[in-house]
């Protein structure tokens, strides 16, 4: 892999576009859920799979991995609808970025704009999120799509994530970096279609809104 670091902190090229960009979902399972505490662990499910179905709307690559689900239990249901055709790869690795199945897609992808939410942000989020930053990636970790054991433990994990080169960053506004243009209107049906029913008042506004706009134009 790529061990330089040309990084970019600013200007428009720092920002996220549907090209530049690939999604790594990692654990997302019952074990790891009944012993996150940071957030309500609705919101987190809300969240991962409003992100999940903004990637499919942008076409971004989008990786599931799942650890020992024998014991710790199949990928949420809502993920894997939301991409019903892909096995998540099953690991020992508590690290995800030790598993060459992983890093091989993400390599194969050809982008460096690498966006990571786990359970549990302490372990499976900052360990490949630091790894990765180390080997070139410009790494994203989605916060609110993720979760720790405790308050602290998330808070803690972002602060040593940030202190490495990574990037926090919220589902929503991952969605809105890809969208950009308000003036695209395929995608941002699309977008609404997909994802409206997870960002709460906005979801609903929009609906709202392209409802007024469908009204018209029939009119």
């Amino acid at each position: 892999m790529n061990t330089s670091t040309n990084r970019t902190y600013s200007g428009l090229d720092a920002l996220l576009t549907p090209e530049n960009s690939v999604l790594l979902l990692i654990d997302h399972q019952p074990f790891q859920f009944a012993n996150t505490h940071s957030h309500d662990t609705t919101l987190i499910v809300n969240n991962v799979v409003g992100l999940a179905k903004a990637a499919k709307v942008f076409n971004v690559p989008t990786i599931l991995t799942t650890v020992v689900e024998e014991r710790g239990g199949f990928i949420i249901k809502g993920l894997q609808e939301v991409y019903p055709e892909q096995k998540p790869i099953n690991r020992t690795f508590i690290n995800t970025w030790q598993d060459s199945r992983v890093t091989d897609m993400v390599e194969k992808t050809g982008r460096k704009k690498l966006l990571i939410a786990a359970l549990w942000t302490e372990v499976c989020l900052a360990m490949p999120a630091i790894q990765a930053a180390g080997e070139g990636y410009e790494v994203f970790a989605v916060t609110d799509a993720s979760g720790g054991v405790s308050r602290e433990a998330h808070d803690m994990a972002v602060m040593r994530m940030v202190q490495a080169g990574v990037t926090p960053i919220t589902w929503l506004a991952v969605a809105s970096e890809w969208q950009r243009d308000w003036a695209r209107g395929e995608s941002a049906i699309a977008l609404n279609d997909a994802a409206g029913d997870h960002s709460g008042g906005t979801g609903i506004a929009s609906a709202w809104e392209y409802q007024l706009l469908n009204s018209q134009s029939h009119a």
